[in-house]
């Protein structure tokens, strides 16, 4: 799978100033958003250019259709987010960079003041990206660097729909600016699973309703649920193999032999992979991903959606479906201390778990 169409890998980019990186990557960020909006135009305004592809019109009708859906039907923020365009004129707006030590799963961190604490850092130019990724491989790091399609400013700034996003299909265009705009409905400091785990739930559960209410192709939606069902099937996969190096990088075993396994445990993920897509009736697209040296660095970009969307789905589930009550709910969650939030968001699975195995 291409790095930018791994949503479920890479969370979007905080482009909130403060905390402790240099004045260097301050600037970049800065100047990376300013050149965003300087691209920006309303999207009645770009619907209007003579010059627009047929393809990106149609998408952004949609986009604008959706967009109204999002405020009046889900209850996501009413703003000028995603009511806005921009041609990027490149694939991908950002590019992330993860980075773990040689044996061990633990992020190398970087921190903001409002944001908090994330296990990526962010750049809008490749060629700099690359620059941290070489200069972290010096300090013997694992290291990936992911192109990312879709980031947030978390209501900061009013964000724009992007070419970066409109190449993906149809369910999906939606599906980013509902996840989107649930980062500015709620998020919370130094909880990266809390937070994407919660806008994953709202994406589905908003492309959901948007297929069943608003009149969309029911095969968009089919599609995206395959899609959906390919990820969790390749995130399984990945964390198994994950859970088998975190025992690795424990055990007793010298440097040298930890080294040895840890090439050994990459090769049966990719032979387990070659298993897994036998089921996917000729679908290829984590085939790019897998094509990569892979090391720690790409093992911990996954699983960041989706810890606790199924907690997620229960607590809406006991809400009867009622997305102000889950709002209200998940905001009540949030001003947990972080244990005792994981600790609840745990039990709402096994509760739902329960339930499910005394009815059978």
């Amino acid at each position: 799978m291409a790095a930018g169409s791994m949503r479920l890998a890479i969370p979007p980019l905080i482009l909130l100033l403060g905390g402790c990186a240099n004045l260097g990557y301050y600037l970049q960020v800065a100047g990376g958003h300013a050149d965003i909006q300087a691209r920006t135009r309303p999207i009645e305004e770009a619907l209007k250019d003579p010059a627009l592809a047929p393809e990106t019109r149609a998408r952004l009708g949609l986009v604008r259709r959706a967009r109204e859906y999002a405020s009046r039907e889900l209850f996501l923020p009413d703003n000028e987010s995603y009511r806005r365009y921009a041609d990027l004129e490149r694939p991908f707006v950002v590019w992330n960079v993860f980075a773990a030590p040689e044996l061990a799963l633990a992020p190398r961190e970087w921190c903001f003041v409002f944001a908090g604490c994330v296990s990526y850092r962010g750049y809008f130019s490749r060629a700099r990206a690359d620059e941290l990724a070489a200069e972290l491989r010096a300090e013997r790091y694992d290291v990936y660097v992911a192109g990312v399609a879709a980031y947030s400013t978390l209501g900061w700034f009013h964000d724009p729909m992007l070419n970066t996003i409109l190449r993906r299909p149809e369910a999906e265009v939606i599906g980013v600016m509902f996840h989107e705009l649930a980062h500015q409905k709620l998020y919370v400091r130094d909880d990266t699973a809390f937070n994407e785990s919660f806008a994953t739930a709202v994406e589905f559960e908003g492309v959901k309703r948007w297929y069943a209410r608003a009149g969309g192709a029911p095969e968009a939606f089919s599609a995206y649920e395959q899609n959906r069902k390919r990820r969790a099937e390749f995130t399984a996969l990945v964390l198994k193999h994950r859970a088998r190096l975190e025992r690795l990088y424990a055990s007793d075993l010298t440097d040298a032999g930890k080294r040895a396994a840890k090439a050994e445990a990459f090769r049966a993920l990719r032979r387990d992979y070659e298993k897994l897509k036998q089921g996917w009736n000729g679908y290829v697209g984590y085939d790019a991903w897998f094509a990569q040296d892979l090391n720690n660095a790409h093992l911990i970009s996954v699983g960041l959606y989706h810890a606790h969307v199924a907690a997620f789905r229960t607590l809406l589930t006991h809400k009867q479906g009622d997305l102000e009550a889950f709002y209200a709910a998940a905001a009540e969650l949030a001003r947990r201390p972080k244990p005792e939030r994981t600790a609840a968001l745990s039990a709402l699975v096994n509760a739902s778990a329960n339930i499910e195995g005394n009815s059978e």
